[in-house]
């Protein structure tokens, strides 16, 4: 009989995202067993009990995912994860909350190569807002195009408060720093917008969060993401299957959620079949995820 591959998810929420388990069957899994309600406490009991339950040689066949919609607990988790293996026996970690960190890392590619193709521009040194900043996928939009070497500013919808813990979170997390804003009316998101070069909006599902006219006097607006499928749009005036069209008269690009989501979808299925391939075992977070977006976006 063939060796199987398991995947076990770990989710804090009361249930597991069938989201994230049909993508994992569909990519490939033998079985999938999901466990809800985890605390980071039980993180190690569940790795040991995976890893001891298989000899060395199987650790490849293994896998845990981690979910939830806290991108610091999943970070956690991870980490406590990776303290709980004792060699030899080792399982693959995947980190991917609320699908966050594979939709940011859609995003920023997508956004990554629409300025490259279009603009002759990169991400490094160019000014990135990411409004809705204080959710997951805000969070981990922030991280990568920080990693990137993007001059980031989080922008807060109630406040700097929040996105002020963000920005600490990223620098202690990825070493690496950005700047926040309060962005909790429309004049102050114009002011912000207005010294910005490229506009991802990771605000809630249904809630418009730039307008035309804010858009159409940002003058050094070069490209606009937005990650909301369902209407109305974050970004008003933008097509959901938008991919580096023109949505501004002064030549500002947009990019729409489901073009996102086509890359997103790829990239979650892509890390599943990654760790299902591996010949050891791999652990993967943000960084990995934005790679390979990268690699599947041309």
């Amino acid at each position: 009989m063939a060796d199987k591959n398991i995947l076990h998810m770990i989710t804090p929420l009361k249930h597991m995202s069938p989201f994230d388990v049909n993508m994992a069957l569909d990519a490939g899994y033998d079985a999938v067993v999901t466990y809800a309600n985890v605390t980071l406490d039980e993180v190690t009991g569940l790795v040991q009990d995976a890893i001891f339950s298989r000899p060395p040689k199987l650790g490849a066949r293994t896998a845990m995912f981690f979910g939830g919609k806290n991108a610091s607990l999943a970070l956690d988790m991870l980490t406590k994860a990776k303290t709980a293996l004792v060699p030899p026996f080792g399982i693959s970690f995947l980190a991917d909350p609320g699908g966050s960190f594979t939709t940011a890392a859609a995003m920023m590619a997508c956004v990554e190569k629409t300025l490259r193709d279009k603009k002759q521009r990169d991400l490094k040194r160019a000014k990135v807002a990411v409004f809705g900043a204080t959710g997951v996928l805000g969070f981990a939009a922030a991280a990568i195009a920080a990693l990137e070497g993007a001059d980031v500013t989080m922008v807060g919808y109630d406040g700097i408060r929040r996105v002020s813990e963000g920005a600490r979170e990223i620098k202690t997390r990825f070493g690496v720093d950005v700047t926040s804003a309060d962005g909790s009316d429309d004049e102050k998101k114009a002011r912000i917008l207005a010294a910005t070069e490229v506009a991802v909006c990771c605000g809630r599902a249904g809630v418009r969060i730039l307008t035309r006219p804010q858009l159409e006097a940002a003058r050094s607006l070069l490209v606009a993401a937005d990650a909301n499928a369902v209407p109305p749009s974050g970004i008003e005036g933008l097509e959901a299957m938008a991919n580096g069209v023109e949505l501004t008269t002064h030549g500002a690009l947009g990019i729409g959620p489901l073009a996102i989501g086509n890359i997103k979808y790829k990239t979650e299925s892509g890390l599943f079949q990654r760790m299902i391939a591996a010949a050891k075992p791999v652990q993967l977070d943000i960084r990995e995820a934005f790679v390979l977006a990268r690699e599947l976006n041309g």
